[in-house]
Order: structure tokens, then C-alpha cells, then sequence
């Protein structure tokens, strides 16, 4: 689970130096699909992955508005912001969390019951979801997507003994 989210951190840094070769209009053009455009999409994945960290340590939850984040720069701020909390719930993640349950209450005031390893694949899903609106973006505007390749980026520690 670790390896994941570290793979969602790599690719999810190669988009932001992918994305200085754009304009800021070309990052906030409105778009098909995904949140709308290439800034809002990032600042989505950064806002979803946080506000689910912190849903389940019982935390609460305060929505980032996009308006206030509307720029690459202020967007990798946010992330180096958040990321602090949710790389060391990450890092403390063990076997005795994967099934603890979570209830949530919905809109319509029902309550559904999940674990929190469903919600922690679910957080790691919703971003490489999100990373495959970019890479359809990028070739529409003529440009090669970061590879989403997990291999060789040097996300596993081994010994060649």
C-alpha cells in the first residue's frame, strides 16, 4: 500500500514539472471530463487524498476552494502543505488498520460501513483515475503524457545478494 501511494507521489510530481511547459491559460482551459481542467484536476487529487487522511484519524474535513488555489505554484504549495499528515499516516499504516471499520453517513442519511483498506485503495485509485484525464489531455494538446509506469521508478528497496 505504501509503494502505491509512493507512486501516486512520483507520477504526480512528474506532472507538475510536465505542467511548467504550459501556460497558466492552457492549465486552466475549461476542458471535457475530469474537474474541468488541468489545475483544478491536481488541486482535486491533492484535496481528495488529505481530506480522506484525515476522515479517518477522526479529523475534521474543511473543503480547499480551487479559486483560492488557481495557479501551479500555489497548488504545489497546498500538496507540500498536506502531504506532511498524509505521508506519515502512510507511514504508519499497519496490518491492525486494514479492517477497521469507517461509517459514514450519507446525504440521504443512510450510513454505509467500509474498512479503512477499502478507503485507502479507493484514495490511491481516485488519483490514477484522475492521472488518466491528464494523460488524455496531454495528447489531445500534442504532448506525451508522463508515463504512468510503476516500474523503474525506484519505489522498491532490494538487495541483489
Amino acid at each position: 500500500m505504501q509503494m502505491f501511494f509512493s507512486y501516486n507521489w512520483s507520477v504526480r510530481e512528474d506532472w507538475y514539472r510536465w505542467c511548467e511547459e504550459l501556460s497558466e491559460e492552457e492549465l486552466l482551459l475549461t476542458r471535457s471530463g475530469g474537474m474541468g481542467s488541468i489545475l483544478h484536476t491536481l488541486f482535486h487529487i491533492v484535496d481528495v487524498e488529505w481530506s480522506w487522511i484525515r476522515v479517518l484519524q477522526g479529523k475534521s474535513d474543511f473543503q480547499e476552494s480551487f479559486n483560492d488555489y488557481k495557479s501551479l505554484d500555489k497548488i504545489r504549495e497546498l500538496d507540500a502543505k498536506f502531504h506532511i499528515e498524509v505521508k506519515n499516516f502512510v507511514d504508519s499504516w499497519d496490518n491492525e488498520m486494514e479492517n477497521r471499520l469507517f461509517y459514514d453517513t450519507l446525504p440521504d442519511g443512510r450510513t454505509v460501513t467500509d474498512t479503512w483498506g477499502e478507503i485507502i485503495r479507493h484514495t490511491i485509485a481516485h488519483e490514477i483515475h484522475h492521472i488518466g484525464q491528464l494523460s488524455i489531455w496531454a495528447r489531445e494538446i500534442g504532448k506525451q503524457p508522463v508515463s504512468a509506469n510503476l516500474i523503474g521508478r525506484g519505489l522498491v528497496n532490494y538487495s541483489n545478494k
